[in-house]
């Protein structure tokens, strides 16, 4: 057999942003040395070649500072683009390498003197790049001589130099004088870049200055002086597009004395509008109105001033810079819609469109709206309802339901959205139910024709936790209007393990009991098998709403029945998910990213408003509990068999013993004779002067035998007992976490009353060790995070260990429990539980 061939060598070299090797920065670092010094033809060449590779070896993030040395050595040339590249490098460098920073002092400060003003301003940006400490005695003498250069270009570095030395030493910029350096140039030289980076620098260093100095203070409030206002907006023309949106910014704080200094303003701002630049024009846009927010009618004309410029960004800019104008569009349209009906049209989505566009778009059209033209937006969003793209689909369904949700001639639009339910595609089914539920909220009188279509459709087409909670809804609450409704309810019913979002499930029970009061015959059944399977339910939404019902129905049939199924009342106003004083916040802030946010910018720069707090699960990420291996004390269990719940109060004393432990607590939410919804014992025996109606509460062993429960009660395990005395350091604690398996993770309530008083970690600590649940350790607020670790008490050397974070915007806790042993960690999770809620009950 004949050799395989030989592989053919490749001719190509190595990309110079990937080293090929680990020696190619020795390599690269031997070629330097042997170039340093030389003056050959062609050494310039070859030392370009070698400062790119370091430069892209930087780039992708490869080490190369140990070629400090040899870059500096480099350096010794009058080549233009050599030096940037080796200013560019030492800046990277010198914050990691202080030391050898100061190599680098004699070339920059030699160059920063060349009689090239490029060469000086390059020099004079590497050396206040620097950004070390000690190096600032040598910044302060040619940031100084900078700002007195003939030249603009290095006037310009100056600036945004002295800057850069105010960061790194205040006192050294202050006492320096450079302060006023800068501000004699901004009001007297003719370069326009030198004046803005001056306005830049000043503003910065006053500002920050200003929370010490009243002479700072001073300083920053004679920018916002009429005279210098009239100012630089006369050389506006002169500025770059970051210049004027800085000029802008400044003019957009400045408070006018009259109206005709408004007016002034405006007119010297007046062709900002038609500039290309977009941000220019925001800028300007954001001037004019809050100008005019004191002249209701001159606002006005604004609007219809903007309106064309901003309509023209829209449709010539790229997709970004149409999205980031809609923004701003939409956050107007909410404010002033009918100044925008007319223009409607400029808020179609086109085919080429990216979807965010087209989904803001949508937002427009619906704000739009109104009588005039609600027919051709209407028309328009059911041609987007069979897009290929399925969110926009969805998307202009929504659009169209909430324009019928807002106008008061609603006929020709319940007809399309009846016509989207005979589409036949699963996403169109499902949203247009969503929506034919909060119309017949509003509009009550439509139920017959809704009804009548959505009847048709069967609850196994329909998949979506939303939709099948729209359609629960509509078979409770139209069941007399629909023949097949009791039967559906008991198919979904006996299909309750199968469901598995919660939302379905609490709508089941409700829409079953709205049912059992109008076809009692036909609900009897379904009833008692939904309320049995609403007890035994692992969430405890769906739990408590089960035996609510359950004691409701035991209490008073009658009172159930006002409860549950009251006079349908029109909804005349849906909730509104943002309130007025965040949106005006938000106007205040355009041009921002607030208005694409749509939060105002504390929301996403304060960290007490960034979202839910993140946890690492380094336990060396939390702070150790200071009472972590004290007293701790035993948590009594939770039973999960809830069966003891539909026995009398006098059942419940014969077959309840006294607690194992000595403790008092037996889960009082879940006992009916501690928190029933009402007394069990009539009114009229233990208020016998009141004259309040009274109800006699019907037999537990009744309302069994009526909705068919014949649940048997079963004995109460005894409870898992904990040792007082549990002790586990924090090395164990982390070693056990990594290698045991999650055996258990669930959700449950916080009782919000502990919740008001948790406003540290020690609250709940102190309350969790009452019961021998020991925390060893916690992260603080907004969502506060525990580690807790727990031993049983049997003598074994079995621990429980949890990690419990608490929601504070929903109340809720995120439990996951990890065991020795496996088989007691449903007890133990149940026993954490009830400690849990009985937090803040007493």
């Amino acid at each position: 057999m004949a050799p395989p061939p030989s592989p053919i060598p490749s001719n190509r070299s190595p990309s110079p942003s990937q080293p090929s090797g680990k020696g190619e920065v020795s390599d690269l670092k031997s070629q330097l040395r042997q170039l340093a010094g030389s003056r050959s033809p062609g050494a310039d060449e070859a030392k370009r070649e070698l400062f790119k590779k370091a430069i892209s070896y930087m780039t992708v993030g490869v080490d190369v500072s140990s070629l400090f040395s040899e870059m500096v050595m480099c350096s010794a040339t009058s080549d233009v683009v050599l030096k940037k590249m080796c200013y560019l490098y030492v800046s990277a460098h010198a914050k990691s390498n202080p030391d050898l920073a100061l190599l680098t002092i004699n070339f920059l400060l030699r160059d920063c003197k060349d009689l090239d003003p490029t060469i000086r301003g390059l020099a004079l940006r590497g050396l206040s790049s620097l950004r070390v400490p000690n190096l600032v005695e040598y910044l302060v003498g040619p940031l100084a001589s900078g700002l007195a250069d003939p030249s603009p270009y290095v006037r310009a570095i100056a600036a945004v130099g002295a800057l850069k030395l105010y960061h790194i030493s205040p006192s050294a910029c202050v006492d320096a004088d450079l302060p006023s350096s800068l501000k004699s140039l901004l009001m007297s030289d003719p370069d326009a870049q030198v004046v803005a980076n001056c306005l830049s620098a000043l503003q910065e260093i006053w500002s920050a200055e200003g929370v010490a100095s009243e002479e700072a203070v001073r300083e920053r409030d004679a920018l916002l002086s009429k005279h210098f206002i009239y100012y630089i907006l006369n050389r506006i023309k002169e500025f770059s597009e970051w210049a004027q949106c800085l000029v802008l910014d400044l003019v957009c704080k400045y408070v006018p004395s009259d109206n005709n200094e408004i007016f002034d303003i405006m007119n010297l701002l007046e062709d900002r509008l038609q500039h290309a630049n977009g941000a220019v024009v925001l800028a300007t846009v954001k001037v004019f109105l809050h100008l005019t927010m004191s002249m209701a009618d001159v606002h006005q004309q604004v609007y219809e001033r903007i309106k064309a410029p901003l309509l023209t960004l829209v449709s010539s800019g790229s997709p970004e810079l149409s999205y980031a104008v809609l923004s701003h569009l939409h956050l107007l349209v909410m404010r002033a819609p009918y100044l925008f009906s007319s223009d409607y049209k400029h808020f179609y989505c086109q085919y080429s469109q990216p979807s965010y566009v087209k989904k803001l778009k949508l937002e427009m059209l619906t704000a739009v709206a109104n009588e005039s033209n609600t027919y051709e937006i209407v028309t328009e969003l059911c041609e987007y309802a069979a897009n290929v793209d399925i969110p926009i689909a969805r998307e202009s369904i929504r659009a169209v339901g909430e324009i019928a949700l807002q106008q008061y001639d609603v006929n020709a639009i319940v007809d399309r959205l009846l016509q989207f339910l005979e589409m036949e595609k699963d996403y169109v089914t499902a949203e247009t139910l969503v929506l034919v539920k909060d119309l017949l909220r509003k509009y009550p009188q439509w139920s017959h024709d809704c009804i009548a279509v959505v009847g048709n459709i069967s609850s196994k087409n329909v998949q979506e936790p939303k939709a099948k909670a729209a359609l629960i809804w509509m078979l409770g609450e139209y069941s007399q209007d629909m023949i097949d409704a009791p039967y559906i309810l008991e198919s979904l019913v006996e299909n309750w393990e199968e469901e598995h979002d919660a939302e379905v499930r609490l709508h089941l029970l409700t829409a079953v009991m709205k049912c059992f009061f109008r076809r009692s015959p036909e609900t009897q059944k379904v009833l008692g098998a939904a309320l049995a399977a609403g007890l035994a339910d692992s969430h405890q939404d769906v739990h408590d709403r089960a035996l609510f019902y359950y004691r409701l129905l035991q209490y008073d049939v009658a009172v159930a029945e006002r409860v549950v199924n009251p006079p349908k009342q029109a909804v005349s106003v849906f909730a509104d998910m943002q309130n007025s004083e965040i949106k005006d916040r938000i106007f205040d802030e355009f041009n921002s990213f607030s208005v694409l946010y749509r939060k105002p910018s504390y929301m996403f720069t304060d960290k007490e408003h960034r979202g839910p707090f993140e946890f690492s699960e380094d336990l060396g990420n939390l702070s150790l509990g200071a009472e972590a291996a004290d007293n701790v004390i035993h948590a009594q269990r939770f039973d999960a068999n809830d069966n003891d719940l539909l026995l009398s109060t006098s059942e419940k004393e014969e077959i309840r013993g006294p607690n194992n432990n000595g403790s008092a607590y037996s889960a009082p939410e879940y006992d009916s004779s501690s928190t029933s919804l009402l007394p069990i014992q009539p009114l009229s025996e233990t208020s016998p002067t009141s004259s309040a109606p009274t109800y006699t509460p019907q037999s537990s062993s009744v309302i069994d035998d009526l909705l068919g429960l014949g649940l048997s009660v079963a004995s109460t395990p005894p409870p898992l007992k904990l040792n007082p005395k549990a002790v586990l350091d924090p090395g164990t604690f982390q070693r056990k976490w990594g290698q045991l398996a999650t055996s258990v993770t669930q959700e449950c309530s916080i009782n919000p009353r502990g919740l008001a008083t948790l406003v540290t970690p020690q609250a709940l600590i102190k309350h969790m060790q009452s019961h021998s649940i020991q925390c060893i350790a916690s992260g603080q607020a907004p969502n506060f995070k525990f580690f807790f670790f727990a031993q049983r008490a049997d003598g074994s050397a079995g621990f429980f260990l949890v990690e419990c974070i608490i929601i504070t915007s929903s109340a809720k806790a995120q439990i996951k429990v990890k065991a020795d042993d496996e088989s007691l960690s449903q007890d133990f999770s149940a026993l954490f539980q009830s400690a849990l809620l009985e937090f803040g009950a007493s």
